[in-house]
Protein backbone atom coordinates (compact mmCIF):
# COMPACT_ATOMS: atom_id res chain seq x y z
CA UNK A 1 0.00 0.00 0.00
CA UNK A 2 1.10 3.17 -1.36
CA UNK A 3 2.00 5.86 1.71
CA UNK A 4 0.15 9.34 1.95
CA UNK A 5 1.54 12.46 1.93
CA UNK A 6 2.50 13.74 5.03
CA UNK A 7 2.02 17.48 3.82
CA UNK A 8 0.03 19.69 1.96
CA UNK A 9 1.73 20.15 -1.94
CA UNK A 10 0.09 23.66 -2.33
CA UNK A 11 1.39 24.84 0.74
CA UNK A 12 5.04 23.32 0.28
CA UNK A 13 4.71 25.28 -3.34
CA UNK A 14 3.69 28.32 -1.84
CA UNK A 15 6.67 28.34 0.68
CA UNK A 16 8.87 27.28 -2.36
CA UNK A 17 7.53 30.45 -4.24
CA UNK A 18 8.52 32.78 -1.47
CA UNK A 19 11.50 31.54 -0.97
CA UNK A 20 12.85 31.76 -4.30
CA UNK A 21 11.41 35.14 -4.77
CA UNK A 22 13.85 36.28 -1.85
CA UNK A 23 16.87 34.80 -2.84
CA UNK A 24 16.50 34.21 -6.40
CA UNK A 25 17.29 30.38 -8.05
CA UNK A 26 20.78 30.29 -8.13
CA UNK A 27 20.85 31.14 -3.86
CA UNK A 28 18.31 29.03 -2.86
CA UNK A 29 19.74 25.27 -2.06
CA UNK A 30 17.82 22.04 -1.84
CA UNK A 31 18.62 22.08 1.61
CA UNK A 32 17.62 25.48 1.95
CA UNK A 33 14.06 24.12 0.38
CA UNK A 34 13.90 21.40 2.68
CA UNK A 35 14.18 23.40 5.97
CA UNK A 36 11.35 26.25 4.50
CA UNK A 37 9.11 23.94 3.23
CA UNK A 38 9.21 21.16 6.23
CA UNK A 39 9.52 18.46 3.82
CA UNK A 40 12.18 16.09 3.15
CA UNK A 41 14.51 16.29 0.22
CA UNK A 42 13.25 12.90 -1.55
CA UNK A 43 9.67 14.10 -0.96
CA UNK A 44 10.37 17.66 -2.91
CA UNK A 45 11.83 15.37 -5.70
CA UNK A 46 9.02 12.83 -5.56
CA UNK A 47 6.01 15.57 -6.08
CA UNK A 48 8.21 18.20 -7.43
CA UNK A 49 10.69 17.05 -9.40
CA UNK A 50 14.20 18.55 -9.40
CA UNK A 51 14.71 22.20 -8.12
CA UNK A 52 14.24 23.76 -11.70
CA UNK A 53 10.85 21.73 -11.92
CA UNK A 54 10.27 23.25 -8.22
CA UNK A 55 11.01 26.33 -9.35
CA UNK A 56 9.24 26.38 -12.70
CA UNK A 57 5.80 25.44 -10.55
CA UNK A 58 6.81 28.40 -8.03
CA UNK A 59 6.95 30.36 -10.88
CA UNK A 60 3.37 29.36 -12.41
CA UNK A 61 2.43 29.67 -9.46
CA UNK A 62 3.33 33.65 -8.95
CA UNK A 63 1.72 34.12 -12.43
CA UNK A 64 -1.34 32.70 -11.00
CA UNK A 65 -1.81 34.79 -8.24
CA UNK A 66 -0.68 38.27 -9.85
CA UNK A 67 -3.24 39.56 -11.87
CA UNK A 68 -2.09 42.97 -12.40
CA UNK A 69 -3.56 43.63 -15.79
CA UNK A 70 -7.30 43.30 -14.60
CA UNK A 71 -7.48 47.24 -13.47
CA UNK A 72 -6.80 47.78 -17.83
CA UNK A 73 -10.26 46.27 -18.85
CA UNK A 74 -12.83 47.93 -16.85
CA UNK A 75 -15.43 50.38 -18.66
CA UNK A 76 -15.08 54.15 -18.87
CA UNK A 77 -11.83 56.61 -20.30
CA UNK A 78 -9.06 54.90 -20.68
CA UNK A 79 -6.07 56.89 -19.71
CA UNK A 80 -6.92 57.44 -16.09
CA UNK A 81 -7.10 53.72 -15.96
CA UNK A 82 -3.57 53.66 -17.71
CA UNK A 83 -2.37 55.98 -15.09
CA UNK A 84 -3.79 54.20 -11.93
CA UNK A 85 -2.31 51.16 -13.36
CA UNK A 86 1.22 53.05 -13.92
CA UNK A 87 0.92 54.33 -10.49
CA UNK A 88 0.00 51.31 -9.03
CA UNK A 89 2.76 49.63 -10.10
CA UNK A 90 5.29 52.24 -8.54
CA UNK A 91 3.82 51.64 -5.35
CA UNK A 92 3.61 48.10 -4.98
CA UNK A 93 7.39 48.44 -5.97
CA UNK A 94 8.39 51.05 -3.28
CA UNK A 95 5.85 49.27 -0.58
CA UNK A 96 8.12 46.13 -0.73
CA UNK A 97 10.24 46.46 2.23
CA UNK A 98 11.81 43.34 1.61
CA UNK A 99 12.57 44.24 -2.51
CA UNK A 100 12.18 41.15 -3.30
CA UNK A 101 10.82 42.84 -7.10
CA UNK A 102 8.89 41.20 -9.49
CA UNK A 103 9.40 37.72 -9.95
CA UNK A 104 9.12 37.31 -13.11
CA UNK A 105 11.68 40.35 -13.66
CA UNK A 106 13.97 38.59 -11.56
CA UNK A 107 14.04 34.79 -13.25
CA UNK A 108 14.76 37.39 -16.69
CA UNK A 109 17.76 38.27 -15.05
CA UNK A 110 18.77 35.32 -13.30
CA UNK A 111 17.89 32.69 -15.80
CA UNK A 112 15.88 33.58 -18.81
CA UNK A 113 19.53 33.95 -21.31
CA UNK A 114 20.24 30.59 -20.67
CA UNK A 115 17.05 28.40 -19.98
CA UNK A 116 14.52 28.25 -22.56
CA UNK A 117 11.91 26.96 -19.95
CA UNK A 118 12.38 30.13 -18.23
CA UNK A 119 12.78 32.40 -21.09
CA UNK A 120 8.74 31.30 -22.53
CA UNK A 121 7.76 32.09 -19.01
CA UNK A 122 9.41 34.98 -18.84
CA UNK A 123 7.94 36.07 -22.60
CA UNK A 124 4.38 34.88 -22.09
CA UNK A 125 3.90 37.23 -18.83
CA UNK A 126 5.42 40.30 -21.16
CA UNK A 127 3.12 39.44 -24.03
CA UNK A 128 0.07 38.83 -21.81
CA UNK A 129 1.12 42.62 -20.48
CA UNK A 130 2.27 44.35 -23.53
CA UNK A 131 -1.47 42.61 -24.99
CA UNK A 132 -3.88 44.47 -22.18
CA UNK A 133 -1.46 47.71 -22.09
CA UNK A 134 -2.34 47.73 -26.12
CA UNK A 135 -6.11 46.85 -25.62
CA UNK A 136 -5.99 49.69 -23.24
CA UNK A 137 -4.25 52.35 -25.60
CA UNK A 138 -6.12 51.32 -28.54
CA UNK A 139 -9.44 51.88 -26.40
CA UNK A 140 -8.16 55.31 -25.33
CA UNK A 141 -7.19 55.96 -29.16
CA UNK A 142 -10.74 55.32 -30.38
CA UNK A 143 -12.04 57.24 -27.51
CA UNK A 144 -9.93 60.01 -28.73
CA UNK A 145 -7.76 60.42 -25.19
CA UNK A 146 -4.35 59.89 -27.40
CA UNK A 147 -4.01 61.43 -30.65
CA UNK A 148 -4.79 58.93 -34.20
CA UNK A 149 -1.56 59.09 -34.82
CA UNK A 150 -0.53 57.57 -32.36
CA UNK A 151 0.54 53.53 -32.31
CA UNK A 152 -0.90 51.93 -29.42
CA UNK A 153 1.43 48.87 -29.99
CA UNK A 154 4.48 50.69 -30.33
CA UNK A 155 3.31 52.77 -26.80
CA UNK A 156 2.09 49.53 -25.24
CA UNK A 157 5.91 47.74 -26.25
CA UNK A 158 7.02 51.32 -24.46
CA UNK A 159 5.36 51.05 -21.39
CA UNK A 160 6.06 47.48 -20.74
CA UNK A 161 9.78 48.29 -21.36
CA UNK A 162 8.80 51.27 -18.45
CA UNK A 163 6.98 48.95 -15.89
CA UNK A 164 10.11 46.10 -16.49
CA UNK A 165 12.50 48.94 -15.56
CA UNK A 166 11.03 49.84 -12.68
CA UNK A 167 10.95 46.73 -11.21
CA UNK A 168 14.74 46.65 -11.21
CA UNK A 169 15.32 49.96 -9.86
CA UNK A 170 13.05 49.06 -6.99
CA UNK A 171 15.23 46.37 -6.30
CA UNK A 172 18.21 48.06 -6.41
CA UNK A 173 17.15 51.78 -5.71
CA UNK A 174 14.11 52.67 -5.05
CA UNK A 175 14.18 56.08 -5.05
CA UNK A 176 10.41 57.55 -5.36
CA UNK A 177 10.96 60.69 -7.02
CA UNK A 178 12.82 59.14 -10.16
CA UNK A 179 9.96 55.94 -10.18
CA UNK A 180 7.09 58.56 -9.91
CA UNK A 181 8.77 61.51 -12.61
CA UNK A 182 9.19 58.16 -15.07
CA UNK A 183 5.49 57.54 -14.89
CA UNK A 184 4.99 61.45 -15.40
CA UNK A 185 7.12 61.51 -18.63
CA UNK A 186 5.52 57.92 -19.58
CA UNK A 187 2.24 60.06 -19.45
CA UNK A 188 2.71 63.11 -20.87
CA UNK A 189 5.12 60.59 -24.23
CA UNK A 190 1.50 59.08 -24.59
CA UNK A 191 -0.78 62.06 -24.81
CA UNK A 192 1.49 63.72 -26.98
Amino acid sequence: MARSKEFDPEVALQRALELFWERGYEATSMADLVERLGVARASIYATFGGKRELYLKALELYLEQSNVVEPLSQPGPALPALRAFLDSYVAETLADELRRGCMVVNTAVELAGRDAAMSRKVATSWAGLETALAATLVRARAQGEIPAGKDPYALARFLLVLLQGVRVLGRADPDPRRLRDAVEQAMIAVQI
